[in-house]
């Protein structure tokens, strides 16, 4: 069940995901190590002192490197691709000695910093040293890199007070569900260091008097049941301040968060649309790669993909490869690939991908839902004409680290139907009324600069419209791609100040499965003939598919 088939891997793509499975650890960004209830930890005395560094320190922050090259040559970009992997690999490493030294840390305030952060800033200003060399050698240029080689600590929070996503860099281990100590601080990463030994439910001790919820302790000795009634994803989130109640969140239909995720059409310009209609993904296309972001490497994402249109994608598919592929579309013209994190209901069951990477062993567990509806339609620009998107074109809209990156990158949208023209929610999952669906929708950037395919941090090669739908910096009007996906979810219930029967997107275990992370990928591959067609029918006002 699902494919995530496997061709060829890079030596160093290898060791990276062999480390990251064997530490049971999530590479790139945050992740957030369990220093609370250990089965390791044999009496009450020693449970206070790793309970007291815990609170000191809960993991590891370091600066985000491949979204700082915004200009690296093509000739280097191989090299640089290989040096970011060893970052990863360098970060994973800290965050095992990092949850493997409680005690050490318990006993020496400066442990952390000697044993962890110093050795760490030096293997990564090594390694960024070479990302340097390969692109000045290619000719572009690499100023102050070296500045991104150090790490801070992050601290766990105990209150629920600054909860809210958005760049706090610690912000994951902050919500306790009104400062029940860590309901979703424990932090597991999907159970990996002990989830199973996880007897207080997030650190509430009995919440109630249930000391296990039901005593699912262990369930394999990860996941699912270890989910301990938080709803949580094996201790990694959601909580219960994740979720609000639709029908109490008041009126904000704005998509999009800031400028990102603006609609482009409106009463003017080109009012055209066409819809192209690619299914459910009935068929379970799923896997954890990206190949746009990670290239070559078996997981890149860490968490599990939907997958319409293309049906050839994993990360190591080439154009030439995605250009020959099938394709779920009614209209065999579009090859396009169509991809999304995958929304899962924790309710104690299991699903294919339990004790796979980028499923259970890294914090994404539950049944995978597969939305009732799957919309992809393109509309136009109300400043003007679009014009035809470049074959292969790559667009990541949206941020799968913004709980820990900012919202810089954020588009994110969640509503229910009959409330999406009063309500869209950024940082809170809709808890729908009866006979009501979730919904999640993303706004694509519809700018582009009118050479480029891909970038080398993804982004700068397209832009969001303005206010006004006009295009900035002398990009290029393009169909804006506007996907809305429609789920039948129960409807969790918040009991005793917890989440029970939580559902949650797919995340980078350290983001926690926060609804702000929600993103959306997509990369054209339509027939040329068909993209003329599409852009005939928006610039001239009519409704195509």
């Amino acid at each position: 069940m699902g494919r995530n088939t496997r061709k060829r891997r890079s030596s160093m793509a290898g060791k990276a995901i062999a480390a990251s499975a064997a530490l049971a650890l999530g590479g790139g960004g945050l992740v957030w190590a369990n220093f609370y209830a250990s089965a390791h930890e044999k009496n009450s005395s020693q449970n206070n002192q790793v309970k007291a560094a815990a609170g000191q320190v809960a993991t590891i922050s370091c600066p985000d490197v491949g979204q700082k090259l915004t200009n690296v040559p093509r000739g280097a970009r191989s090299g640089v691709d290989q040096e970011l992997a060893l970052l990863d690999k360098q970060i994973t490493e800290a965050y095992a000695r990092l949850a493997s030294t409680r005690q050490a840390q318990a006993g020496d305030p400066g442990f952390v910093n000697n044993a962890i952060l110093g050795p760490l800033k030096e293997k990564r200003a090594a390694t960024i040293d070479r990302i340097r060399i390969n692109i000045q050698r290619a000719g572009g240029q690499a100023a102050n890199l070296n500045q991104l080689s150090g790490c801070t600590p992050q601290v766990v929070q105990t209150n629920a007070g600054g909860q809210q996503n958005g760049g706090q860099q610690n912000n994951g281990g902050q919500q306790q569900n009104g400062g029940q100590n860590n309901n979703g601080g424990q932090q597991q990463n999907g159970g990996q260091q002990n989830n199973g030994g996880q007897q207080q439910n997030g650190g509430q001790n009995n919440n109630g008097g249930q000391q296990q919820n039901g005593g699912q302790q262990n369930n394999g000795g990860q996941n699912n049941g270890g989910q301990q009634g938080n709803g949580g994803q094996a201790g990694n989130g959601p909580v219960a301040a994740d979720f609000v109640d639709i029908t109490k969140a008041g009126n904000n239909a704005q998509l999009g968060v800031g400028q990102n995720g603006l609609a482009a059409n409106g009463n003017g310009g080109s009012k055209g649309s066409f819809t192209t209609k690619c299914g459910t993904n009935g068929n379970d296309n799923h896997n954890t790669d990206n190949v746009i972001v990670a290239p070559g490497v078996t997981n890149g994402a860490h968490h599990l993909h939907d997958y319409v249109g293309n049906q050839n994608n994993d990360a190591f598919a080439s154009d030439q490869e995605l250009a020959g592929a099938g394709t779920s579309c009614q209209n065999q013209g579009d090859k396009s690939s169509y991809f999304w994190p995958v929304l899962r209901v924790q309710d104690g069951s299991q699903d294919f991908d339990q004790n796979k990477d980028g499923g259970g062993k890294e914090g994404n567990v539950g049944k995978i839902l597969q939305p009732a509806q799957a919309q992809l339609k393109f509309v136009g620009n109300k400043k003007g004409n679009v014009v035809a998107m470049p074959t292969a074109l790559r667009i990541i809209t949206g941020d799968a680290k913004a709980f820990v990156n900012g919202n810089a990158n954020a588009n994110v949208n969640w509503s229910c139907t009959g409330f999406e023209n009063k309500v869209q929610l950024k940082d809170k999952y809709p808890i729908c009324p009866q006979g009501s669906q979730v919904v999640r929708t993303s706004n694509f950037q519809s700018c582009w600069d009118g050479k480029n395919i891909d970038s080398a941090n993804h982004r700068t090669h397209v832009a969001f419209v303005q206010g006004d739908g006009s295009c900035a910096n002398g990009f290029k009007a393009i169909p804006q791609l506007q996907v809305r996906l429609v789920y039948n979810v129960p409807a969790p219930k918040i009991q005793n100040g917890q989440v029970v029967n939580a559902y949650a997107v797919d995340s980078f275990p350290e983001n926690l499965h926060k609804p702000i992370t929600d993103h959306n990928d997509f990369i054209n591959f339509f027939s040329k003939n068909l993209m003329n067609k599409m852009v005939n029918c928006i610039n001239s006002g009519q409704k195509c598919q």
